[in-house]
């Protein structure tokens, strides 16, 4: 039985009220995309927009950041299931808990120190442990902020994955964006994504990638190093690995889309595969994400590889332009070729 459209319960004018961005400045919303990169734009609201075409039951909600979410193009589009709670993320969960109990499928968008920090607990209590059918979709995960500790999610993978019941993705450009948006949607049960927002870069289209939730995929095959990365630093590693090439190291790449559930049957293979040194990177905390889940099971299954770990510190990172922070952090390109190099020397 179809339910009817819920009506907007909140003026989108009060939207009137969001903090406008400082426009003297890159940091919040500046593109991680490379100078002449292809890029597509709002890769998220265009794939959900398409998606509510014909799923009447999906709607979408934010605390005062529609624009910043790319979910005000959803907005547009379906004003009547657009959902404005204004700056109150406990809110704004609790309430697509209760729509998903009356057989909703609600989008929740914010940034991700917003619902990892400030709403954990609501998360947690009325979304996970109810099992509900919420979608979490934020932005400025990891380091694509350079507004410092306050906006910069460093810990975000650690704290959802350790989270029952929650599906935590975190995907690596517009191309998988606009594969996991309906996959989200298909899956039943709590999802967490990590949304890259704004003009995103095209990567994956180039190898012709196709998103399964759960599934990792080798993204390139090589003799000497093999990466397993997820997000952005799966476009990173390619890059690298091609950077590679003209110092005769032959580098894979295996990304890792959903770090939960992990796929440990498709990681254990590669990684047990002779010769090659196993590097994980991840625009995450060196505590508690990619990293430490890929070592604890190459570890009781007894692959013996050599294994080393790129991350961000465990520290309250700098403020400041973003390709600078990368470079410092050791998540640009060039930073994860100059350490494979050291390593391999």
């Amino acid at each position: 039985m179809t339910k009817p459209v819920p009506k907007q319960a909140l003026s989108s004018a009060s939207s009137s009220t969001a903090a406008k961005p400082r426009l003297t400045t890159s940091a919040m919303i500046a593109s991680i995309a490379s100078e002449g990169q292809r890029t597509q734009a709002a890769p998220f609201g265009t794939a959900l927009v398409e998606l509510a075409k014909t799923r009447p039951d999906i709607i979408g909600m934010t605390a005062d950041l529609g624009k910043y979410t790319d979910l005000h193009l959803f907005g547009q589009a379906y004003p009547d299931r657009y959902y404005q709670m204004g700056m109150a993320e406990q809110l704004l969960f609790g309430a697509a808990s209760g729509l998903a109990a009356e057989g909703f499928v609600p989008f929740a968008t914010t940034y991700a120190v917003f619902a990892t920090r400030r709403a954990y607990d609501f998360i947690h209590q009325t979304i996970a442990e109810e099992d509900r059918n919420v979608k979490i979709v934020c932005a400025l995960p990891g380091l694509t902020s350079g507004y410092g500790p306050s906006h910069q999610a460093a810990e975000d993978l650690a704290l959802m994955r350790a989270m029952p019941n929650m599906t935590v993705i975190d995907p690596c450009d517009a191309c998988e964006i606009g594969q996991v948006v309906p996959a989200m949607a298909a899956h039943q049960g709590p999802v967490y994504m990590r949304l890259l927002r704004g003009q995103v870069p095209l990567v994956l289209d180039e190898y012709h990638y196709t998103f399964e939730l759960g599934k990792a995929k080798v993204i390139r095959g090589g003799r000497d190093v093999l990466f397993i990365s997820t997000g952005l630093m799966t476009m990173r590693a390619l890059e690298a690995a091609k950077q590679l090439e003209n110092d005769k190291i032959d580098v894979a790449v295996l990304h890792v889309p959903t770090i939960k559930p992990l796929d440990t049957e498709t990681i254990l293979r590669e990684a047990q595969k002779t010769g090659r040194m196993v590097v994980v990177a991840e625009n995450h905390t060196i505590v508690g994400g990619l990293g430490e889940a890929v070592a604890r099971h190459l570890m009781l299954n007894g692959v013996a590889a050599t294994f080393r770990h790129i991350g961000l510190p465990d520290a309250f990172l700098a403020a400041g332009a973003l390709p600078t922070l990368h470079d410092r952090y050791g998540i640009s390109t060039q930073a994860l070729v100059d350490q494979i190099k050291k390593w391999q020397d």
